[in-house]
């Protein structure tokens, strides 16, 4: 007599990794920057500027100690959309996660873009932050990124 078919046990799984992290100077320097609607990164021995900062030059292994201010604008060097955004997202409506290059820059940060649409989303994109209306001392001062005016 054949064996009748074995029903399959499932259970919804979401894996995130909630996590507090000590600040040092350097990060702490970023935050409280970001708290006053003003972007900070680092120079480091070769002239690179690292945002968000680095505590230590990766090519040299050395202590960051030079900050440099940088634009709220930039560009979008890459991204992802994101149409179902979870409770934990930054936006409660469709958005992108970006790497986005600061003016001032020589790295990119990862932050929300908000541009309604993905259409209107491409490398390349000119955006500026939208500053959190109550700063904490967190990336969640900005509260994102949206499209920037391109300049004729």
């Amino acid at each position: 007599m054949p064996e009748a078919p074995q029903e399959r046990l499932s259970a919804p799984h979401v894996m995130e990794y909630a996590y507090k992290r000590s600040l040092g100077p350097v990060l702490s320097r970023f935050f409280t920057g970001l708290r006053d609607r003003r972007i900070e990164g680092v120079r480091t021995a070769s002239g690179r500027v690292l945002v968000p900062p680095a505590e230590y030059d990766p090519e040299t292994g050395e202590a960051t100690t030079d900050f440099v201010p940088v634009a709220d604008t930039g560009v979008v060097e890459s991204w992802v959309w994101v149409e179902s955004p979870r409770p934990s997202h930054p936006l409660d409506r469709p958005f992108a996660f970006a790497l986005i290059r600061l003016e001032g820059a020589d790295t990119a940060l990862l932050h929300a873009v908000d541009a309604g649409d993905k259409r209107q989303l491409r490398t390349g994109l000119p955006v500026r932050a939208r500053w959190a209306d109550e700063p904490q001392g967190g990336i969640r001062d900005i509260a994102c990124f949206e499209p920037a005016e391109e300049s004729a």
